[in-house]
Protein backbone atom coordinates (compact mmCIF):
# COMPACT_ATOMS: atom_id res chain seq x y z
CA UNK A 1 0.00 0.00 0.00
CA UNK A 2 1.61 3.31 -1.28
CA UNK A 3 0.56 6.20 0.96
CA UNK A 4 -3.36 4.66 1.68
CA UNK A 5 -3.59 3.22 -2.04
CA UNK A 6 -3.35 -0.61 -2.69
CA UNK A 7 -1.07 -1.99 -5.06
CA UNK A 8 -3.55 -3.91 -6.77
CA UNK A 9 -5.64 -0.34 -7.20
CA UNK A 10 -2.56 1.42 -8.28
CA UNK A 11 -1.73 -1.30 -10.88
CA UNK A 12 -5.19 -1.51 -12.39
CA UNK A 13 -5.10 2.46 -12.79
CA UNK A 14 -2.07 2.69 -14.14
CA UNK A 15 -2.73 -0.73 -16.83
CA UNK A 16 -6.22 1.52 -17.76
CA UNK A 17 -4.12 4.62 -17.90
CA UNK A 18 -1.48 3.54 -20.02
CA UNK A 19 -2.87 2.56 -23.13
CA UNK A 20 -4.87 5.61 -23.44
CA UNK A 21 -2.03 7.67 -22.76
CA UNK A 22 -0.85 6.06 -26.24
CA UNK A 23 -4.18 6.91 -27.54
CA UNK A 24 -4.44 10.39 -26.63
CA UNK A 25 -0.95 11.12 -27.77
CA UNK A 26 -1.66 9.15 -31.37
CA UNK A 27 -4.71 11.26 -31.52
CA UNK A 28 -2.99 14.87 -31.60
CA UNK A 29 -0.59 13.86 -34.17
CA UNK A 30 2.71 13.49 -31.51
CA UNK A 31 3.67 10.52 -33.43
CA UNK A 32 2.75 8.35 -36.08
CA UNK A 33 -0.38 9.50 -38.37
CA UNK A 34 -2.41 10.79 -36.00
CA UNK A 35 -5.70 9.16 -35.43
CA UNK A 36 -5.15 5.92 -36.69
CA UNK A 37 -4.04 3.98 -33.36
CA UNK A 38 -7.35 4.01 -31.09
CA UNK A 39 -9.54 2.20 -34.23
CA UNK A 40 -6.59 -0.53 -34.48
CA UNK A 41 -6.71 -0.45 -30.64
CA UNK A 42 -10.30 -0.29 -30.79
CA UNK A 43 -10.55 -3.35 -33.21
CA UNK A 44 -7.80 -5.56 -32.00
CA UNK A 45 -8.97 -5.41 -28.27
CA UNK A 46 -13.06 -3.93 -28.21
CA UNK A 47 -15.72 -6.39 -27.42
CA UNK A 48 -17.30 -6.92 -30.64
CA UNK A 49 -20.96 -8.46 -30.27
CA UNK A 50 -20.56 -9.47 -33.96
CA UNK A 51 -17.53 -11.97 -32.83
CA UNK A 52 -19.33 -14.06 -31.18
CA UNK A 53 -22.04 -14.72 -33.92
CA UNK A 54 -19.51 -16.00 -36.50
CA UNK A 55 -17.56 -12.85 -38.18
CA UNK A 56 -13.90 -13.48 -38.60
CA UNK A 57 -11.48 -12.28 -36.24
CA UNK A 58 -8.50 -10.27 -37.27
CA UNK A 59 -6.60 -13.29 -34.87
CA UNK A 60 -7.77 -16.43 -33.73
CA UNK A 61 -7.73 -15.39 -30.19
CA UNK A 62 -9.92 -12.74 -30.61
CA UNK A 63 -13.14 -14.08 -29.23
CA UNK A 64 -12.19 -15.27 -25.65
CA UNK A 65 -9.32 -12.02 -25.41
CA UNK A 66 -11.44 -9.53 -26.19
CA UNK A 67 -13.63 -10.50 -22.42
CA UNK A 68 -10.70 -8.99 -20.95
CA UNK A 69 -8.76 -6.84 -23.52
CA UNK A 70 -11.39 -4.56 -23.49
CA UNK A 71 -11.32 -3.38 -19.66
CA UNK A 72 -8.26 -1.83 -20.08
CA UNK A 73 -9.50 0.16 -23.13
CA UNK A 74 -11.27 3.83 -23.04
CA UNK A 75 -13.26 5.48 -25.61
CA UNK A 76 -11.45 8.93 -24.14
CA UNK A 77 -10.18 10.59 -21.76
CA UNK A 78 -13.53 11.60 -19.96
CA UNK A 79 -14.04 8.07 -20.11
CA UNK A 80 -11.22 7.14 -18.35
CA UNK A 81 -10.83 9.43 -15.97
CA UNK A 82 -14.38 8.87 -14.50
CA UNK A 83 -13.57 5.61 -14.35
CA UNK A 84 -10.49 5.58 -12.25
CA UNK A 85 -11.97 8.12 -9.97
CA UNK A 86 -14.38 5.23 -9.39
CA UNK A 87 -11.80 2.54 -9.17
CA UNK A 88 -9.67 4.70 -6.99
CA UNK A 89 -12.37 5.52 -4.17
CA UNK A 90 -14.19 2.16 -4.61
CA UNK A 91 -11.76 -0.30 -5.02
CA UNK A 92 -9.57 0.74 -1.89
CA UNK A 93 -12.68 0.51 0.48
CA UNK A 94 -13.28 -3.55 -1.03
CA UNK A 95 -9.55 -3.94 -0.71
CA UNK A 96 -9.44 -2.42 3.23
CA UNK A 97 -12.55 -5.03 3.86
CA UNK A 98 -11.65 -7.86 1.78
CA UNK A 99 -7.80 -7.88 1.27
CA UNK A 100 -6.05 -7.57 -2.14
CA UNK A 101 -6.45 -11.31 -3.57
CA UNK A 102 -10.49 -11.08 -3.39
CA UNK A 103 -10.39 -7.74 -4.62
CA UNK A 104 -8.71 -9.02 -7.74
CA UNK A 105 -10.91 -11.79 -7.95
CA UNK A 106 -13.93 -9.79 -7.75
CA UNK A 107 -12.46 -7.24 -10.10
CA UNK A 108 -11.83 -10.10 -12.91
CA UNK A 109 -14.82 -11.61 -12.97
CA UNK A 110 -16.65 -9.19 -13.08
CA UNK A 111 -15.10 -7.73 -15.88
CA UNK A 112 -15.81 -11.15 -17.55
CA UNK A 113 -19.16 -10.77 -16.34
CA UNK A 114 -19.63 -7.60 -17.68
CA UNK A 115 -18.56 -8.72 -21.14
CA UNK A 116 -21.05 -11.78 -20.74
CA UNK A 117 -23.89 -9.28 -20.16
CA UNK A 118 -22.72 -7.41 -23.10
CA UNK A 119 -22.99 -10.64 -25.10
CA UNK A 120 -26.17 -11.63 -23.85
CA UNK A 121 -28.27 -8.78 -23.94
CA UNK A 122 -26.73 -6.14 -26.16
CA UNK A 123 -27.88 -5.95 -29.95
CA UNK A 124 -25.21 -3.26 -30.70
CA UNK A 125 -22.64 -3.60 -33.95
CA UNK A 126 -20.50 -1.08 -31.96
CA UNK A 127 -17.18 -2.13 -30.00
CA UNK A 128 -18.05 -1.98 -26.41
CA UNK A 129 -14.91 -0.63 -23.97
CA UNK A 130 -14.11 0.64 -20.62
CA UNK A 131 -13.42 -0.81 -17.34
CA UNK A 132 -16.97 0.03 -15.72
CA UNK A 133 -18.37 -3.78 -15.82
CA UNK A 134 -15.49 -4.56 -13.49
CA UNK A 135 -17.05 -1.18 -11.62
CA UNK A 136 -20.12 -2.23 -11.56
CA UNK A 137 -19.08 -5.62 -9.76
CA UNK A 138 -16.96 -3.53 -6.87
CA UNK A 139 -20.51 -1.87 -6.59
CA UNK A 140 -22.80 -5.08 -6.74
CA UNK A 141 -20.21 -6.54 -3.57
CA UNK A 142 -20.57 -2.95 -1.64
CA UNK A 143 -24.49 -2.61 -1.89
CA UNK A 144 -25.20 -6.48 -1.30
CA UNK A 145 -22.98 -6.07 1.70
CA UNK A 146 -24.76 -3.35 3.17
CA UNK A 147 -28.18 -4.58 2.38
CA UNK A 148 -26.87 -8.32 4.42
CA UNK A 149 -25.95 -6.08 6.96
CA UNK A 150 -28.83 -3.85 7.19
CA UNK A 151 -31.04 -7.21 7.15
CA UNK A 152 -28.63 -8.29 10.31
CA UNK A 153 -29.03 -5.52 12.42
CA UNK A 154 -32.40 -4.22 11.60
CA UNK A 155 -31.30 -1.44 9.95
CA UNK A 156 -34.02 0.16 7.21
CA UNK A 157 -33.38 -1.06 3.94
CA UNK A 158 -34.64 1.82 2.12
CA UNK A 159 -30.79 3.24 2.29
CA UNK A 160 -29.67 0.28 0.28
CA UNK A 161 -32.83 0.73 -1.95
CA UNK A 162 -31.82 3.95 -2.83
CA UNK A 163 -28.04 3.43 -4.00
CA UNK A 164 -29.62 0.27 -6.23
CA UNK A 165 -31.88 3.42 -7.69
CA UNK A 166 -29.32 5.54 -8.28
CA UNK A 167 -27.38 3.45 -10.11
CA UNK A 168 -30.42 2.53 -12.04
CA UNK A 169 -30.93 6.39 -12.55
CA UNK A 170 -27.04 6.91 -13.32
CA UNK A 171 -27.41 4.57 -16.11
CA UNK A 172 -30.62 5.80 -17.55
CA UNK A 173 -29.56 9.27 -17.52
CA UNK A 174 -25.96 8.37 -19.28
CA UNK A 175 -28.03 6.27 -21.89
CA UNK A 176 -30.00 9.34 -22.40
CA UNK A 177 -27.44 11.61 -22.62
CA UNK A 178 -25.65 9.50 -24.55
CA UNK A 179 -28.18 8.89 -27.01
CA UNK A 180 -28.19 5.47 -26.47
CA UNK A 181 -24.11 4.98 -26.63
CA UNK A 182 -23.84 3.11 -22.99
CA UNK A 183 -23.36 0.08 -22.42
CA UNK A 184 -25.81 -0.76 -19.57
CA UNK A 185 -25.37 -4.49 -19.93
CA UNK A 186 -22.23 -4.67 -18.98
CA UNK A 187 -22.85 -2.99 -16.29
CA UNK A 188 -25.74 -5.06 -15.17
CA UNK A 189 -23.73 -8.21 -16.05
CA UNK A 190 -20.88 -7.15 -13.24
CA UNK A 191 -23.05 -5.95 -10.98
CA UNK A 192 -25.02 -9.08 -11.03
CA UNK A 193 -21.66 -11.14 -10.86
CA UNK A 194 -20.51 -8.33 -8.21
CA UNK A 195 -23.71 -9.55 -5.86
CA UNK A 196 -23.08 -13.14 -6.19
CA UNK A 197 -19.85 -12.98 -5.12
CA UNK A 198 -20.63 -11.19 -2.02
CA UNK A 199 -23.61 -13.95 -1.34
CA UNK A 200 -20.62 -16.33 -1.53
CA UNK A 201 -18.14 -14.37 0.28
CA UNK A 202 -20.56 -12.70 3.00
CA UNK A 203 -20.43 -15.22 5.65
CA UNK A 204 -16.81 -15.33 6.56
CA UNK A 205 -16.34 -11.70 5.79
CA UNK A 206 -19.72 -10.11 7.42
CA UNK A 207 -19.11 -12.19 10.68
CA UNK A 208 -15.56 -9.91 10.99
CA UNK A 209 -17.22 -6.78 10.43
CA UNK A 210 -20.53 -7.04 12.08
CA UNK A 211 -18.31 -8.50 15.21
CA UNK A 212 -16.86 -4.73 15.51
CA UNK A 213 -19.56 -3.17 14.60
CA UNK A 214 -21.91 -5.08 17.74
CA UNK A 215 -18.67 -3.48 19.71
CA UNK A 216 -19.18 -0.14 18.54
CA UNK A 217 -22.50 -0.22 18.68
CA UNK A 218 -22.51 -1.20 22.62
CA UNK A 219 -20.09 0.99 23.36
CA UNK A 220 -22.51 4.07 21.93
CA UNK A 221 -25.59 2.46 23.71
CA UNK A 222 -26.45 4.75 26.62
Amino acid sequence: MYRGVPLTVMVLIVLCVLPELVLLANDRGWFGPAGVLRPQAYALGAFWKRLLLGAQPYYSAQPVTMFVTYAFLHGGPVHLIVNMIALFSVGTAIVNRIGQRRFLVVYAVSALGGAVGFGLFSESPAPMVGASGALFGLLGVWVCWDYLDRRYFGDPLWVTLRAVGFLVLYNLAFWVLLSGNLAWETHLGGFVVGWLLAVHWGRGVLDQSRGRRSVTRTKRTP
